[in-house]
């Protein structure tokens, strides 16, 4: 029995297959549009419980096609959920403006297009119920009761899982802690912070030790434990809530310190070398040690208005090579002055 029909919009062959093979696979009778107007015609002819539309399209982009749709008493009720590489709040403010029900950004997960296309089926479905209940005599007044509590659990339900995705999303899925673009958000927010309050921001940068060396003799499935165990051995060290350790990419980890002067960050940095070095994880061809050691730069500055918290990772990066440079296994800082800390080699 199928769980629903399902028209998917899209005008790159390749994500219009993906999207129709995973829905397909699922148990959806799934039809195909290559552009906004196909996709108005095959509407006309039959009507989908839900459309998956994307916005850049040539002929008639995503908007248009919603607008056309929710202006018409036939098709205004189908649930539109739009999947876009548009990730601007602009954009996805649109989007609900025309009408969409939700909004998936690409590169979308499989997981997330299925929880939200189950969801948004089963609301439409309990509200379609809800209408038809409505229009009964009042002695159906219990079982409407009954549809309308199934419909809030059903949106408590999603959003719970809204809540889920969105952990999801700022989550390294390899280590576990923040990924890089969880990371740009929040140094760009406590960047803006700092700047208006003129307090210190501290970044360190840290890269595992010839790291290319343990996954060519160990295996990459023992690369990825080494990853893991390192990640969360630097997020036991840091305490307080605006401080965050996040995979910066690879091997490479980031730890965004607000409010740190350059002696706490120093200090900090110290623990992370020696915490690193205490897990005992053994690397048969580093040249530096029998274990797992990593290297790190470390900077501090008062953030600026007219700056950005690039010109910080630049900085930290700059003594992450040059720590790199002293023989690996150690830090080297930058003071807030600009200047190099060698004694911290």
């Amino acid at each position: 029995m199928s769980k629903g029909s399902l028209l998917v919009v899209d005008d790159t062959p390749d994500n219009l297959r993906i999207l129709s093979q995973m829905l397909t696979e699922q148990g959806y009778i799934v039809r195909k549009a290559l552009s906004g107007s196909r996709a108005l015609t095959s509407i006309k002819n039959e009507l989908p419980d839900l459309i998956l539309l994307d916005i850049n399209m040539p002929d008639l982009n995503g908007y248009e096609v919603c607008q056309r749709l929710k202006s018409s008493q036939i098709t205004e009720k189908i649930p539109v959920i739009f999947i876009s590489a548009l990730d601007e709040m602009m954009d996805k403010i649109k989007a609900f403006k025309v009408g969409g029900v939700d909004y998936i950004t690409k590169p979308f997960q499989i997981e997330e297009v299925l929880i939200r296309v189950e969801h948004q089926l089963k609301l439409y479905k309990l509200q379609n119920q809800l209408n038809q209940y409505n229009q009964k005599l009042r002695q159906e007044v219990e079982q409407r009761k009954k549809v309308e509590k199934e419909l809030r659990l059903s949106k408590l339900v999603l959003q719970k899982t809204n809540k889920k995705l969105n952990t999801l999303s700022i989550i390294d899925s390899t280590t576990g802690i923040a990924n890089r673009r969880h990371l740009n958000k929040v140094l760009l927010r406590e960047w803006k912070r700092l700047a208006r309050e003129n307090q210190p921001l501290s970044l360190i940068l840290c890269d595992i030790d010839f790291f290319k060396n343990y996954n060519d003799t160990y295996g990459h499935v023992a690369g990825d434990r080494c990853l893991r165990i390192v990640a969360q051995a630097l997020k036991n060290i840091i305490h307080r809530p605006n401080d965050l350790v996040a995979r910066f990419g690879g091997e490479e980890f980031a730890i965004v310190l607000p409010n740190t002067n350059q002696q706490g960050v120093k200090t900090i940095a110290q623990t992370v070398n020696a915490t690193i070095e205490d897990l005992k994880i053994p690397h048969a061809k580093s040249t530096v040690s029998n274990y797992i050691t990593i290297s790190a730069g470390v900077t501090t500055q008062i953030p600026q208005y007219e700056q950005t918290p690039q010109n910080l990772i630049h900085q930290a990066d700059m003594v992450l090579y040059l720590a790199k440079q002293q023989g690996r296994n150690c830090f080297v800082t930058q003071n807030i002055n600009n200047t190099i800390d060698q004694n911290s080699i």
